[in-house]
């Protein structure tokens, strides 16, 4: 317990102390957030389906965790560079430990992003329907950092290069974004938008959070969660395997 305290606490002092990268993570929320809130507010309502930041809102808080989780990953790559992995690994500490403390550094500084884009959509208007169900919302937040944070890892295990990373990221997490429906509603969508969306795992963080904060659900919360758990408790146990497999 105490490795992965260790390896928490320094995910948390590198993010604390690092300035820039906090400013820096916040450009694309709220350019998504006061850019097409405000932009495409008005078509939204003529449209019909009423105040788009309160259906915005939700997805750009996904986002922001589901970026913020994935780009854990460099930091691995960037530790196998420099030697610090090296050194985590020769320590008479088992893998999965290392794994373990890695991924919930990751997700806590996801969930800390997380929180900050949420003040911030209060400030952009947002407001909750129901602030007992902010718990959940909380739940789902954590789901979707610890999912993307064990996802981060398995890719970092895998390529050893900044430049494979950013091609993944471009060719994968941009895709599963723009799928989930954080953008636009998941109804009267065309059958082949339908199968894909639902294959899309963000697709059940954004309409988890989305339940929970506005009350608007498409699959159903429970399903939500349900599906949520499962993809993370793969993708940790996949991360864990690749991880232990890493070769300095």
């Amino acid at each position: 317990m105490s490795a992965i305290y260790i390896l928490w606490l320094r995910q948390l002092k590198r993010y604390v102390r690092s300035k820039p990268r906090i400013i820096a993570s916040l450009g694309q929320p709220l350019l998504f957030l006061f850019g097409l809130g405000f932009g495409f507010g008005p078509i939204f309502q003529k449209a019909g389906q009423g105040n788009y930041i309160q259906f915005l809102a939700p997805g750009v808080i996904a986002m922001t965790v589901m970026f913020s989780s994935v780009f854990s990953g460099i930091e691995l790559i960037w530790d196998r560079q420099f030697g610090f992995l090296k050194e985590t690994l020769v320590a008479p500490v088992p893998r999965i430990l290392i794994m373990i403390g890695r991924t919930v550094g990751g997700a806590t500084v996801a969930m800390i992003q997380g929180l900050i884009v949420v003040l911030i959509c209060f400030l952009a208007g947002f407001r909750m329907s129901n602030y007992e169900r902010l718990p959940m919302a909380i739940l789902f937040m954590v789901l979707v950092a610890v999912m993307f944070t064990a996802f981060g890892t398995a890719l970092a295990s895998v390529l050893s290069d900044f430049q494979g990373f950013q091609l993944v990221m471009n060719f994968l997490i941009m895709p599963i974004f723009f799928l989930s429906g954080a953008l636009f509603p998941l109804t009267n969508l065309p059958t082949a938008m339908v199968i894909i969306t639902g294959a899309d795992p963000l697709s059940y963080g954004v309409d988890g959070l989305r339940g929970s904060l506005i009350g608007l659900s498409h699959f159903g919360m429970s399903l939500d969660v349900m599906v949520l758990t499962v993809i993370a408790a793969v993708l940790l146990s996949v991360g864990s395997y690749l991880f232990s497999k890493i070769q300095l």
